[in-house]
């Protein structure tokens, strides 16, 4: 009689089986949260509405950021909510036990990404359905070589929260529910991203073509939907903005109709297909192309989403972060060649192949550790202020003044970063250099390196450029001072405390 398996084994293979892959991804966006914790000017608004939320609760008119930092468009609350009140209690134990704010913005990203590899996982599943086990595996290592998307999963864009609704969107279309694809993509285009039109316009006309939907129907199933989401997002922004507005549709106004958006940089209309897509997709990029002359069945998928990235490319301002939502189903489409090549790896051309493939996916996730290693340096200004609690630490009960210029806050500083009494913080815009000295700020967290009444402290580097050279490693970063902590000359305790000073 055969001996039976431990029931103990039998949950833990079952677990595996069932969230194995989730667990390595979750794993690798957890890893990025925690090495890199800090956000970028992209997330501010997010940010410091979800901070607000968990901390402040209703007192919205004297104690938000967003009523004295705006932005040059109001944004949705609605994704800052949602995150908050599945952290609340999570929060809610931290400050009890008077852990330092930094860790609640750990738990909203976390929060965060579980909703986004949540929305994965479903469009995993019916990737697995559609194209087989062997295209599910290489669909999850080609997405865990690279570093854009799970390292944005977990950053709370208005394009990630976006994407959430795109993958639920792509697996509906995947498992053929044109009703529920449609629903998703119109509520994330009214609500998160009012672009995600660019993409909404290409899958509903593939849906009309293959008649996988009436037009009627999908009038009326978009219409509903719309007017739905109208309701809620003016319902919430109303009262959060303090004003009647619908936030995508003054983005919409501002991005497209007066072009605005091209004051923050412009690229040719290649960029996408020369820079951004090879960046992101590394080796999935050639592979993708081979998927859609080595199985039929995706290119009813791809070419909508090729042609939302063509469509993007007409927007002079580019972004990686625009078209991040066009990876998942790049990605499948290079899985079905790297199963097909794994398939027949005993085979001659295709043995070479297969190691051709294997090479290219350590360089990838080389190319992601090198990234990776950049990002970490790219966040000087929460590396400064981190660096100024530690060193300016004292019992001093007299309060300490904080002013953190625009670049500091672009580069790494929000909410969660300020600790409490005697710490203050000031963001006031508009100070002259050559003003600072008539004001009562005990330090300065500032880009200029000299302030007339100050003294240079430290700096802090942070990421100036790749380099190539002959050697190995064959790419080098390099940094250089990002930050200056300058402190009052007028204080004489900072004055006769010992500090690294300034290159």
């Amino acid at each position: 009689m055969a001996p039976t398996k431990p029931a103990s084994n039998e949950k833990s293979s079952e677990f595996f089986r069932n969230y194995g892959w989730d667990v390595i991804l979750g794993t690798i966006a957890s890893f990025y949260v925690i090495m890199i914790p800090y956000t970028k000017v992209e997330e501010s608004f997010n940010v410091q509405a979800m901070h607000d939320m968990l901390y402040h609760h209703h007192h919205i008119n004297n104690q938000y950021d967003h009523l004295d930092f705006p932005g040059v468009v109001p944004r949705t609350f609605m994704g800052a909510l949602l995150a908050s009140i599945l952290a609340s209690p999570v929060v809610f134990l931290m400050h009890c036990l008077h852990m330092p704010k930094i860790y609640s913005l750990f738990a909203v990203r976390l929060v965060l990404g579980c909703i986004i590899l949540s929305t994965l996982r479903f469009f995993r599943i019916q990737v697995r359905r559609k194209f087989g086990y062997h295209v599910e595996a290489f669909f999850v290592i080609l997405t865990a070589v690279q570093f854009h998307l799970l390292f944005y999963s977990t950053r709370p864009l208005p394009n990630i929260l976006a994407f959430g609704l795109v993958n639920l969107a792509y697996s509906f279309w995947f498992k053929g529910n044109a009703l529920a694809t449609l629903k998703c993509l119109t509520f994330a285009t009214i609500v998160f991203r009012c672009d995600t039109l660019l993409l909404f316009a290409p899958i509903g006309i593939e849906l009309l073509l293959s008649k996988s939907i009436s037009l009627w129907r999908a009038m009326k199933c978009c219409i509903a939907t719309a007017l739905l989401s109208i309701c809620f997002t003016v319902l919430l922004d109303t009262v959060m903005w303090q004003r009647i507005v619908w936030p995508e549709l003054e983005v919409f106004w501002f991005n497209s109709i007066l072009n605005r958006s091209s004051e923050w940089g412009t690229h040719p209309f290649h960029w996408y297909f020369t820079s951004a897509l090879p960046r992101s997709l590394l080796v999935a990029y050639p592979l993708c192309m081979a998927g859609m002359l080595l199985d039929r069945r995706i290119l009813r998928y791809i070419v909508p989403v090729l042609s939302f990235v063509l469509l993007y490319s007409k927007l002079p301002h580019k972004e990686l972060r625009f078209v991040i939502s066009s990876v998942p189903v790049f990605n499948v489409s290079a899985a079905i060649t790297a199963s097909r090549i794994y398939i027949n790896r005993k085979k001659n051309v295709w043995r070479e192949l297969y190691v051709m493939m294997l090479g290219s996916l350590l360089i990838s996730l080389g190319c992601s550790i090198m990234t990776f290693m950049a990002s970490y340096d790219n966040y000087p200004g929460a590396y400064a202020l981190r660096a100024l609690h530690e060193k300016g630490a004292s019992n001093c009960t007299v309060e300490k003044w904080v002013h953190i210029d625009a670049f500091t806050a672009m580069n790494g500083v929000s909410r969660f970063s300020e600790n409490k009494y005697p710490w203050r913080y000031s963001k006031e815009e508009g100070i002259a250099l050559e003003e600072y000295r008539f004001r009562n700020f005990t330090y300065l967290l500032n880009e200029h390196s000299y302030i007339d009444g100050f003294k240079c402290l430290f700096a802090v580097n942070g990421f100036y450029k790749a380099r190539l050279q002959a050697g190995f490693p064959p790419i080098v970063l390099l940094k250089e001072p990002k930050v200056f902590v300058h402190g009052n000359a007028r204080d004489q305790d900072i004055i006769v405390s010992a500090w690294p000073g300034c290159p």
